[in-house]
């Protein structure tokens, strides 16, 4: 089996959550991500193996004989890698201090994001902080893996996770420059009734997905969704600049992110965004999360001051 075909640490966890549950509704909650994506990833963990591992019917899931016999090593896998992170921590932590820090796309730019940094590199000169760019999916999974201690998102964020908010904006529509609405000074959400939403990966958690596609919107009505499964902002902003479908995006983005055949708009009725600070509940004792938790406490005592 060649390198490219080798099952990915992340899909060996959704196999043994989903053993440990044999239920596709309840495997996907406790791993934030929708039943469809899990099922995606399943299969694509099968299709790598070449072996069918589950058998599923309207009523019950089950492993195959061939699920049974490779779980062992899956757990075995799992458990190495969980050991190698731990293992790169405490290395890190004798070292002197390393806190390596998730970034979302465009988070690094914000004035809240770069006061944070400073104030943690003028009261901590000791921590060595690495920066890893996270997109969609990795924003909150990469926080369950171990990859990051913590990571500068956009909010909502799903259970299991803390959180410090840093900054709040508005959000504004992202449509194509060509389309009729684009010229306008401001739409409400019901001018928008019709138009898809691009669709992000069905990985990436539902309470995030809904809050960024405005569903359902305030008179009930659900939103549609292209069949698009973007991981991040650019394939995005390229799929609204196609025509085929609307976004909605926190403010910043138009200055951070101008380009042809794209334009935003404001939307009279549209709640703002918050972004901030999430860390693992488990990890908010490490010596490098307590330094970042103190900063943004000190920084913005009552939570996220409107447009800082």
């Amino acid at each position: 089996m060649s390198g490219g075909r080798d099952p990915s640490v992340h899909q060996l966890r959704l196999l043994l959550t989903l053993a440990e549950e044999l239920h596709f509704g309840r495997a996907a909650d406790r791993l934030f991500m929708t039943q469809s994506g899990l099922s995606r990833q399943i299969r694509a963990l099968e299709e790598r193996l070449r072996v069918k591992l589950i058998r599923s019917t309207t009523r019950r899931v089950e492993l195959t004989s061939a699920g049974q016999a490779l779980l062992p090593q899956a757990e075995a896998v799992v458990a190495a890698m969980d050991e190698l992170h731990r293992s790169a921590a405490l290395s890190a932590r004798s070292a002197g201090g390393r806190l390596v820090l998730g970034m979302f796309e465009g988070s690094a730019a914000l004035p809240s994001t770069r006061r944070v940094l400073a104030a943690l590199g003028h009261r901590h000169p000791d921590i060595a902080v690495d920066v890893l760019v996270v997109d969609f999916v990795e924003q909150v999974h990469a926080l369950r893996s171990g990859r990051v201690d913590a990571a500068f998102v956009y909010f909502p964020h799903p259970a299991g996770v803390q959180a410090a908010p840093l900054t709040s904006e508005d959000r504004l529509l992202c449509v194509a420059s060509t389309d009729p609405v684009a010229g306008r000074a401001e739409v409400d959400l019901a001018d928008l009734r019709g138009y898809p939403v691009v669709s992000v990966a069905e990985e990436v958690p539902q309470v995030w997905r809904d809050f960024w596609a405005v569903d359902p919107r305030p008179d009930g009505t659900r939103a549609r969704h292209t069949s698009h499964q973007v991981t991040n902002l650019e394939a995005l902003l390229s799929a609204v600049g196609f025509g085929d479908g609307i976004a909605f995006v926190p403010a910043s983005t138009r200055t951070l992110y101008p380009r042809p055949g794209v334009a935003y708009v404001p939307v009279r009725d549209l709640s703002p965004c918050t972004s901030g600070v999430l860390w693992p509940s488990e990890k908010r004792d490490d010596p490098g999360v307590v330094a970042l938790r103190r900063i943004c406490a000190d920084l913005h005592p009552d939570g996220a001051p409107p447009g800082t």
